[in-house]
């Protein structure tokens, strides 16, 4: 008996998936590139159409200057520490726990500023806090 042998075919190789995935690859690139440019946050402060401003009982207006200024009330606050805005607040209260807090801040003012009137706040035992926003046409 004999056996014969068959050639040896030379292997083959197949570039279509190959080809296919670098196309996947390629598009995804082209996208991801075409977009890098919006990755910068580009911020708006918020507007709201509110009642105007007018004198309540119950209620403390607490203004933050651009350069990190307080004024309660009105009334300029000697001094930038939490400590001092605490007692500050505290005496503009009255003592009554039912107090709401205006917190009137500068779109320029440093959060940190923000950050403090809110921990003075909680030292003073006021709970009740809100932000003020100016309307949209305020600009």
């Amino acid at each position: 008996m004999r056996f014969s042998r068959r050639p040896m075919e030379e292997p083959e190789i197949n570039l279509i998936p190959f080809i296919d995935v670098l196309l996947v690859v390629l598009i995804f690139l082209m996208l991801s590139t075409t977009y890098s440019r919006f990755t910068e946050l580009q911020i708006n402060l918020p507007a709201a159409d509110a009642e105007k401003l007018r004198e309540r009982p119950g209620e403390v207006i607490v203004a933050v200057a651009a350069d990190g200024r307080y004024a309660i009330n009105r009334k300029p606050v000697d001094g930038k520490s939490v400590e001092v805005l605490a007692a500050e607040l505290g005496s503009a209260a009255a003592g009554r726990a039912d107090t709401v807090v205006i917190i009137s801040a500068d779109a320029l003012a440093a959060h940190q500023a923000v950050v403090n009137v809110l921990d003075a706040a909680r030292r003073a035992g006021l709970s009740r806090l809100t932000f003020a926003a100016q309307t949209a046409g305020g600009r």
